[in-house]
């Protein structure tokens, strides 16, 4: 069963300048891995954070860096959740989470539906 549906989009260049101006928001919203890749990458990765937020319910005490993005052997992105993320997911009872990513013509987008056993 569909547990939650989360969306969102990012501007590629706003979110450089956005980057540039205040270098510790990559710090605190980014793992190690995630602030390794390319900008339109982690405009990508933000917008998955956002997505998977919202399709959480957006609550209070989530960590940006609870929830990050990793590629599996074939380059499929998933969801590596721990602490507030993985105790959000336990109570909506999320077994499985399923994420897209896309970067083109200036915007990065990302999409997240969450599958389990509504508790």
């Amino acid at each position: 069963m569909i547990v939650g549906v989360g969306i969102d989009v990012v501007d590629i260049r706003r979110f450089a300048e956005t980057l540039e101006r205040t270098p510790a928001f990559a710090e605190r919203v980014f793992t190690p891995g995630e602030r390794a890749r390319s900008i339109a990458s982690q405009a990508a990765r933000f917008a998955a954070k956002e997505a998977l937020a919202k399709a959480l319910g957006a609550p209070e005490g989530l960590l940006w860096q609870d929830a990050e993005v990793v590629s599996d052997d074939d380059g499929r992105p998933w969801f590596e959740v721990r602490g507030s993320v993985r105790k959000r997911c336990d109570a909506l009872g999320v077994r499985t989470l399923h994420l897209s990513l896309s970067h083109d013509a200036g915007v990065a987008s990302a999409m997240v539906v969450l599958e389990g056993d509504p508790v």
